[in-house]
Parts: C-alpha cells; sequence; structure tokens
C-alpha cells in the first residue's frame, strides 16, 4: 500500500539526520514504507545526496538496503545506475545478499551498471564478486 511522505520520509529527504533517526526509532516501521511516488526514506535520502542519513539508517538496519521502491529497486540498484562507486562498494560489504536483489525487470545491479555505462561501478561490482568466489575457495 502507498503512502503519502510520513515525517521520516521528509525528514530524509531534507536530509535533517537526527530528526530522522528519532522518527525511525519511535516508527521503524515507517522506514519499508513506500510512498506515493513509491521510494522508501533511504531512496530519498540517497536520490537527494544526503550521504550521513543514508548511512545512519544502515547503521541501524543493513536490510534497509534490500527494501524495493519503484520497479523493484533498492538503493543498490540507484548506486549502480548512477555510478556511486563508494557507496555501491559500501552497500554490497554489509549487505552481502544484496547483489542477488532483482529489479521488476529481472535486473540486478551488474545488469544496471552495464545497461547504463557505468564501467567503473560495473567493474566494482565483478571485482567485488570474484573477491567472494576466491574466498570461498
Amino acid at each position: 500500500m502507498e503512502f503519502v511522505n510520513t515525517p521520516l520520509h521528509v525528514s530524509a529527504a531534507s536530509g535533517n539526520t537526527s530528526f530522522a533517526m528519532e522518527r525511525m526509532s519511535l516508527k521503524p516501521s515507517f522506514s519499508r514504507k513506500l510512498n506515493q511516488d513509491g521510494f522508501s526514506p533511504i531512496h530519498l535520502a540517497l536520490l537527494k545526496d544526503h550521504a550521513d542519513t543514508v548511512v545512519e539508517f544502515v547503521s541501524i538496519d543493513i536490510n534497509l538496503i534490500r527494501v524495493k521502491g519503484r520497479e523493484g529497486f533498492t538503493v543498490l540498484h540507484y548506486v549502480a545506475c548512477h555510478g556511486n562507486v563508494q557507496p555501491l562498494s559500501q552497500f554490497l560489504d554489509i549487505c552481502l545478499n544484496c547483489i542477488f536483489d532483482l529489479t521488476t525487470r529481472g535486473q540486478t545491479a551488474l545488469h544496471i551498471a552495464a545497461e547504463n555505462n557505468r564501467f567503473k561501478a560495473f567493474e566494482t561490482i565483478v571485482e567485488w564478486i570474484q573477491r567472494r568466489v576466491e574466498g570461498n575457495n
């Protein structure tokens, strides 16, 4: 069910990290709610370049990385789409299974990086996968 923006959505989108964290502690279920545009609070913080808010959200619940928004996009999909290598690496390192998350079109972050010609993001994901495979042998 879609919601209008909750106070957590508003504070995340505005980058008011301390207020967002207070809202999240009072009503944790709002952290997974999608607004009418199909975005969760972590999606909004990421899309508005409020890295501190994203980091704080993830420090409370790493699975927020896997919340699916519009078209099934997670925040990992968005950073791959935009080529943001630093958060991409961080998200992969703290949430190993997010690499398997699919959009509604059946795309992983790797597919999205390739489709959008984000070579550095593509390379980062491939190298991360190689390290995991080599580490398991």
